[in-house]
């Protein structure tokens, strides 16, 4: 027998049956395909679920600012702030006024006003202006005119309006004193104490009062005639009297910081004007 011939095994020369061997190339090469295609269709579900996601994400951050808006137009600002479109356009958000309030009233507001994001404001019930630095610094000190240059004295500042938004809880409608400290012992608030210091605010916390009938919001004003007390009726021998607010208020805030209710019973309410109803 030639050697072409002798295709023998090497396992049936030795007396041994030879395996069956069967071929599955095209079945392996047509699986692999159908795997690879479910994986590329998932893939480009997934690719397509992030660009979307991406593609909203986007859409809303032009959103943002103006659904935060609201947010910021609820802010009390500072002495002499303009309009409020015109001031969150005008404003650089330097925090040169910040630096130099005497009572540390100003704040940077941060990322959820949006537009307003960076911009100072006022939170009356922590820190109302006093006006310690008598000559309206913030207003100096702002370099765009955010802070009208047209303000040179506290009268002229118009921030909100004081209103009593809780008539039921203020003590002076209730014919009652005040003994004690108006804010608690740990409340950090500062103040200008004429009598005590002409120059330099003090901690509320460190100036106790003991009052026949409470009048914190009117003694503490530091506009004249923004806010008195009149009687509740024309009993001679009526101690119950209410907070009557003028048109001379500029929303300062101080006599919501200094009430000593909680809630406080009076409140101001940003860039409101004398005259308007509150909704």
């Amino acid at each position: 027998m030639s050697k072409e011939n002798d295709r023998t095994p090497p396992e049936a020369a030795n007396g041994k049956a030879a395996p069956a061997r069967t071929y599955d190339g095209p079945k392996r090469i047509k699986r692999r395909k159908k795997l690879s295609r479910k994986q590329q269709a998932r893939r480009q579900f997934l690719l397509s679920m992030l660009a979307g996601a991406g593609l909203i994400g986007f859409s809303l951050t032009g959103y943002y600012p103006i659904v935060t808006y609201a947010r910021a137009e609820n802010r009390l600002r500072p002495p002499g702030a303009i309009d409020e479109r015109e001031f969150l356009a005008a404003c650089i958000k330097c925090g040169q006024c910040v630096q130099v309030c005497p009572v540390q009233a100003i704040r940077l507001a941060d990322f959820p006003d949006g537009f307003g994001n960076g911009a100072p404001y006022i939170v009356a019930r922590d820190q109302a202006c006093d006006f310690s630095c008598d000559a309206v610094q913030c207003v100096l000190a702002c370099p765009t005119g955010a802070l009208s240059h047209h303000i040179d004295k506290k009268e002229q500042v118009r921030m909100g309006l004081a209103v009593l938004k809780r008539p039921e809880l203020c003590l002076a409608r209730k014919g009652l004193g005040f003994k004690g400290l108006a804010r608690g012992k740990d409340f950090p608030g500062l103040h200008r104490y004429i009598e005590v210091d002409r120059w330099n605010p003090i901690r509320i916390a460190d100036h106790p009062y003991d009052l026949e009938l409470c009048d914190l919001c009117v003694r503490e004003c530091p506009i004249k005639g923004a806010i008195y007390l009149k009687p509740l009726s024309d009993d001679p021998n009526e101690k119950r009297k209410t907070p009557v607010v003028t048109d001379k208020c500029v929303g300062c805030g101080m006599c919501e910081m200094i009430c000593p209710t909680e809630p406080p019973a009076i409140v101001i309410v940003p860039r409101m004007k004398y005259g308007e109803k509150t909704s």
